[in-house]
Formats: structure tokens, C-alpha cells, sequence
């Protein structure tokens, strides 16, 4: 089965015989997510709607994530990272991606900031 999501950017690589990766191989067959893991899956996709929706019309571009992986920060903007959210869904992992070219760390935020700010807006909302 190969794993294709329509809501993110046409690899520019697609059908191309120099592919850089296809040194790596083939990817294996997507392995659907558990119960769980699609769960908190659908339940991150319900909150970046939520963070971008306060978030995006403030300028905030996207999130940062740290990657266990690397070590590194990841800056996703908000259409890469719902279509990442929706892959894993719909095929069990993240479509690969190019990184963001030189982000400005000032137009992302962490997860936990949009969770705080969420918050902050609901407990503002209900005291008025």
C-alpha cells in the first residue's frame, strides 16, 4: 500500500528516476495506528484546528516541536502539520517532508504555549 495524502505539497521528486531517496528503498507497508494512538491522534488534529483558529489571525505561522529523534526543533506550519495529523490517521505515519527553509522561531509556537493560550481564552471567555 502507498501512502499519499492529498493535503500537503506534491513531492517534487514524484516519478523522478534520480530520486535522491530512493537510495533508501521502498517503505515498508504502513502499520495501521492502535485504537489509542489513533484517539490522541484525532484528539491533537481537534486542537491544532483549535490553536490556529486563535493563533494564525495573531501571525503565529505554525508550531515548533522538539524531535525525539534528532534532538532538533521542528517547524511545522499549520497545513503540514494537519496533513501530517491526518497521514497518520488515515495511514499510520507522517508523510515525509521537506523541513521549512530557514523559519523565523518568532512566527512559531510550542504546543504547550497554544495549549496555554487556548486556556487563557476559555478562562477569559467564561469570567466575562
Amino acid at each position: 500500500m502507498e501512502c499519499v495524502l492529498e493535503d500537503v505539497p506534491r513531492d517534487p521528486f514524484a516519478e523522478d528516476p534520480n530520486d535522491p531517496a530512493s537510495a533508501l528503498g521502498e517503505l515498508d507497508d504502513c502499520e495501521p495506528l492502535t485504537l489509542a494512538e489513533r484517539d490522541e491522534a484525532l484528539t491533537d488534529l481537534a486542537d491544532v484546528e483549535v490553536f490556529r483558529s486563535l493563533l494564525e489571525p495573531q501571525g503565529v505561522l505554525g508550531l515548533v516541536l522538539d524531535c525525539p529523534e534528532c534532538g532538533e526543533q521542528h517547524y511545522f506550519d499549520w497545513d503540514l502539520l494537519r496533513g501530517n495529523l491526518r497521514q497518520m490517521i488515515d495511514h499510520g505515519r507522517p508523510q515525509v517532508h521537506e523541513p521549512a527553509f530557514e523559519p523565523d522561531p518568532a512566527d512559531y509556537v510550542s504546543w504547550e504555549y497554544a495549549r496555554g493560550y487556548v486556556d487563557g481564552v476559555i478562562d477569559t471567555e467564561e469570567s466575562h
